[in-house]
């Protein structure tokens, strides 16, 4: 099958988020399945040249201000056969960001910049001369693209070629004043007719999922979630009406990166039938961090953005976070890393100065998150909503016991202990409080100091699962070919 991924992430090139890692990942494990698999990218300014390769031919792109002339460039994804395309119009993208020049301020002409990305992909299979079956949007940035291929590529050669939208995160729906729609290049008979409209403004994401064939999201749950007032963020009832068509697809991990036998991070391997090596990984970091040296002290690691969604007010918030009350009450250490708010970043460096079983690192580094995921024992992961998440399977494979909210993908990957039965993969509870927090980490300090027979067994549950990518590939190509079929029936 011929697969197109339109995407504005894609990593190594382009990453602010997961979005990227998923885009990527997928696109190596469809194309192992022997897919013929290509993705469009932006070449933004901070994506190096050196390494790509000049395509002949020169796209030229209409948006409402002016006709934009754009180069493209290519190159292999790492250790993939899938390719990648680069669309380089710098004054779109030839900027030092993703969608803005800081998280908290994105670029005016957004509306403008992907709308072109959008029509470029059907500019890209014309210039190749390939028409892919299936092309998959990524997100809002990409959402217009099933929506071109029921407008005004409808009777074209792309009639055949199925729309599939794929939602990383319903809470970004790239909304704008009405003032863009002319950007998109279709009539104004399209603004109700194909779903832009929202409240007198634009919802890119909204059009991609009235027009799209197939709609994915990257968990069960979230898929659910997303049908619901509290979780559809105002297109619940939208939702509902695509839900013959609406499928949660588990995202993997990277097991070549993500592997404690194999992780060059680590200054001990091991695997589910040898764990000792992880006790070498818990010294480690607590040397690291200056936290006591105790291997019967629980150790709980956090690597998190801090920011609401990650439910970090319940944790560390000054008037009632239930940290300092773990802290004071529980014999417990915790090691922390990560950035974001100002507030918790102050927060977790005062927790820092005030007790020694207590360390944090503001900011991100990929050796101290793999050290923290195998030197701890817990991972409290307390999200308001996780669509897929992944630190948590990291945690999984790592041996390292999750202590999450059951929500979204966190809910399909982590199985509650029961104490009575000793099974289990983790720690849950439902209700995102402060007060639900601090009891359910208890209940897993309760469980290391009374029932280590059952820690250990569920470590050894929870490293032999399988989170390849490889599953949730062959979950796509199913999903594709009811896309297919549902575009011929139209």
């Amino acid at each position: 099958m011929k697969i197109l991924f339109i995407s504005s992430e894609l990593t190594p090139f382009a990453k602010s988020g997961g979005l990227g890692d998923a885009v990527s990942s997928l696109a190596a494990a469809l194309s192992k399945l022997g897919h013929d698999v290509r993705v469009l990218l932006p070449r933004y300014y901070f994506i190096s040249k050196n390494t790509l390769r000049r395509i002949n031919g020169l796209l030229e792109i209409d948006s409402a201000r002016e006709r934009h002339r754009a180069f493209l460039y290519t190159a292999n994804l790492p250790n993939s056969q899938a390719k990648v395309y680069f669309l380089e119009c710098d004054s779109l993208y030839g900027r030092n960001g993703i969608y803005g020049y800081s998280s908290n301020q994105e670029f005016p002409d957004n509306p403008e910049r992907f709308s072109v990305l959008s029509k470029a992909a059907f500019a890209l299979c014309r210039n190749l001369g390939w028409i892919p079956d299936i092309m998959q949007a990524h997100d809002w940035p990409t959402a217009p693209v099933p929506v071109y291929l029921n407008t005004i590529e409808k009777n074209t050669e792309f009639s055949g070629t199925a729309g599939v939208l794929t939602i990383h995160n319903l809470g970004y729906q790239g909304i704008y004043s009405r003032d863009h729609f002319a950007e998109l290049g279709l009539g104004w008979e399209y603004y109700y007719g194909a779903g832009f409209e929202y409240y007198g403004n634009i919802n890119f994401l909204k059009a991609g999922i009235v027009s799209a064939e197939c709609i994915a999201t990257v968990s069960p749950t979230y898929a659910m979630e997303i049908q619901t007032p509290s979780g559809g963020f105002g297109l619940d009832g939208l939702l509902r009406q695509r839900s013959r068509d609406l499928v949660g697809i588990l995202n993997g991990i990277d097991t070549e990166v993500w592997n404690p036998l194999t992780d060059p991070f680590l200054p001990a391997h091991y695997s589910a039938g040898d764990i000792s090596g992880k006790a070498i990984c818990k010294e480690a970091l607590q040397k690291e961090l200056g936290l006591p040296i105790d291997p019967q002290a629980p150790l709980i690691g956090m690597v998190t953005r801090l920011v609401e969604q990650k439910g970090i007010s319940e944790v560390f918030g000054r008037t009632y976070g239930c940290m300092r009350k773990i802290l004071e009450t529980i014999h417990v250490q915790v090691a922390v890393l990560g950035s974001g708010d100002a507030w918790a970043e102050e927060a977790i460096m005062n927790f820092s100065a005030q007790y020694p079983q207590f360390k944090g690192v503001i900011g991100y580094n990929e050796r101290l998150a793999h050290l923290i995921e195998a030197g701890s024992d817990f991972f409290l992961m307390p999200s308001r909503y996780e669509p897929c998440g992944l630190n948590q399977m990291y945690s999984l494979v790592y041996g390292t016991l999750p202590i999450v909210h059951r929500t979204g993908g966190l809910a399909d990957t982590v199985v509650n202990y029961n104490q009575d039965l000793g099974d289990g993969t983790g720690f849950m509870f439902d209700d995102l409080t402060p007060q639900a927090v601090y009891d359910t980490v208890g209940w897993a300090m309760w469980a290391w100091y009374n029932r280590p027979e059952h820690i250990k067994t569920m470590r050894e549950r929870a490293m032999k699962q399988d989170f390849s990518w490889n599953r949730s590939a062959e979950e796509y190509g199913r999903l594709y070919q009811h896309a297919l079929a549902l575009r011929k029936a139209k």
